[in-house]
């Protein structure tokens, strides 16, 4: 016997779900660094005069 309590039979779905939810959060998190080290770095680069 065991002395874990029994498994409610949703317990699997929103585990998975709610791992699927971190995953997304994480991924755009880094998407968004890196817009903004673009941006930054895009605004640090000067501009060439074309003349």
């Amino acid at each position: 016997m065991t002395d874990k309590p029994p498994a409610k039979p949703g317990a699997d779905k929103t585990m998975t779900r709610e791992e699927r939810l971190a995953a997304a959060l994480r991924e755009n998190l880094r998407r968004r660094k890196v817009q903004s080290r673009e941006r930054e770095d895009a605004t640090d680069v000067p501009v060439a005069e074309t003349e």
